[in-house]
């Protein structure tokens, strides 16, 4: 779930990610860690998941957030991060997500709404449980998804990453259409920005968030987007 705020520092403690060099790479010894790419083609990504050049995808349905701002100059995007957010708490298919991405959500519709009801926050992207895909930044733009976060060093996440939101909890299962969905984004991303890494915002904010949790395969991501020697899937 995304988190407001950039203002204070964490400790840059971060995992090393997997490097991969072509399909010789040695086996992963631990499927959960963040990915690392190699450079993208354009020519992979179908035209239906393509980017335009002000940062909405072709085919994702727009729900414009105030919550966002500009990049800073020169920044380039280089980061995805995934998260899982369910609202209310491990139910899906309602509107609590989208109503709180755009400042509408009504503290009293539900117990738990009242304690998130004031945030502003907003990923750039939510991937639906069938695979439906909503935009509520451009990626142009800087989504306040990660809150305080460090990758590699690098503080302020936001800055320089594009977050995508898949509806579910840290411990039940996402669906086979939301990583085909997330593989395709990424493809996406990868046509218009120097995309190094996919990580988990437990990755960036390590001890303060914990999505997208066990549950997510990273393995899975990892095939489908053609990563390591097992690769074979593709989105």
């Amino acid at each position: 779930m995304p988190a407001s705020g950039d203002s204070s520092r964490e400790p840059a403690t971060r995992q090393r990610p997997v490097e991969y060099h072509g399909h010789n790479a040695p086996p992963v010894s631990d499927p959960r860690v963040p990915i690392a790419l190699r450079p993208a083609s354009t020519a992979s990504t179908p035209a239906r998941s393509r980017l335009s050049a002000d940062g909405w995808l072709a085919g994702a349905a727009r729900r414009p957030s105030p919550n966002c701002d500009e990049r800073p100059a020169g920044a380039d995007v280089t980061l995805v991060v995934v998260h899982g957010i369910s609202l209310p708490p491990g139910e899906f298919r309602g509107d609590g997500v989208e109503r709180l991405f755009t400042n509408r959500l009504d503290a009293g519709a539900h117990p738990y709404y009242a304690s998130v009801a004031h945030l502003r926050v907003s990923a750039h992207f939510l991937v639906r449980r069938d695979g439906r895909v909503l935009q509520f930044v451009p990626c142009v733009r800087r989504a306040w998804h990660a809150g305080v976060s460090t990758w590699q060093g690098r503080e302020r996440c936001n800055d320089f990453s594009v977050g995508v939101e898949l509806e579910g909890t840290d411990t039940r299962a996402y669906t086979a259409r939301q990583y085909h969905r997330l593989a395709r984004i990424v493809r996406a991303l990868r046509t218009r920005y120097p995309i190094a890494h996919v990580a988990g915002h437990s990755d960036v904010a390590p001890g303060r968030k914990s999505d997208p949790g066990p549950a997510f395969e990273w393995r899975r991501l990892r095939e489908l987007l053609g990563v390591g020697p097992r690769a074979r899937a593709r989105a």
